[in-house]
C-alpha cells in the first residue's frame, strides 16, 4: 500500500476540536474494552489451569492417566485461546492510550502510531474472522457430508 510522502499531505488533513473529541470519546471506550478483555484473558487461562480439577470431578470413572490427558488439552486450548485473545486487546489499549496522549499534547507522531496500532486491531480481528468463516465453511460442508453417508 502506497503511504503518502511527506509532500502530499492528504489535503492538509488536521483535527479539529470535535474531531479530537470524538477520537477522546472513543479512547475512553477502546481502553475500557482493551481492559475488560485483559481480564477475560486472565480468567480464560485460570479456567485452563483448572480444567483438570474440573474433569477429574466431572469424569471420576476415566482413571488418572485419561483425565490428566483431558485436562492437560484444556489447559492447553484455554491458554493458546487466551493468547489469541490477547493480541487485539493490546493492540486496542495501546491505540487508546496513545491518542489520548496524542490530544493531550497535539504531537502528530503519538496520532499516527495509535492510527497504526487501530489498525494492527482491525487487521487482527479480519484476519481471525476470515480463519472462522473458513472454519465454519469446512465443518458446513463436512456436516453435509456426514449427513448424506448416515
Amino acid at each position: 500500500m502506497d503511504q503518502p510522502s511527506q509532500s502530499q499531505n492528504l489535503f492538509e488533513l488536521q483535527v479539529d476540536h470535535l474531531a479530537s473529541s470524538y477520537l477522546n470519546d472513543a479512547a475512553k471506550w477502546a481502553k475500557f474494552l482493551a481492559i475488560i478483555g485483559f481480564i477475560f484473558c486472565i480468567l480464560i487461562v485460570l479456567a485452563g489451569l483448572f480444567a483438570g480439577s474440573m474433569m477429574g470431578a466431572l469424569y471420576p470413572s476415566l482413571g488418572g492417566g485419561a483425565a490428566a490427558a483431558g485436562a492437560g488439552f484444556f489447559a492447553f486450548f484455554f491458554i493458546v485461546l487466551a493468547l489469541v485473545y490477547f493480541f487485539p486487546c493490546l493492540y486496542l489499549y495501546r491505540f487508546a492510550s496513545q491518542v489520548q496522549s496524542a490530544i493531550r499534547s497535539n504531537e502528530q507522531t503519538k496520532l499516527q502510531n495509535s492510527l497504526k496500532n487501530l489498525r494492527a486491531h482491525y487487521r487482527y480481528v479480519g484476519i481471525l474472522m476470515i480463519i472462522m468463516l473458513v472454519f465454519y465453511v469446512f465443518a458446513f460442508f463436512f456436516q453435509i457430508l456426514g449427513a448424506a453417508y448416515m
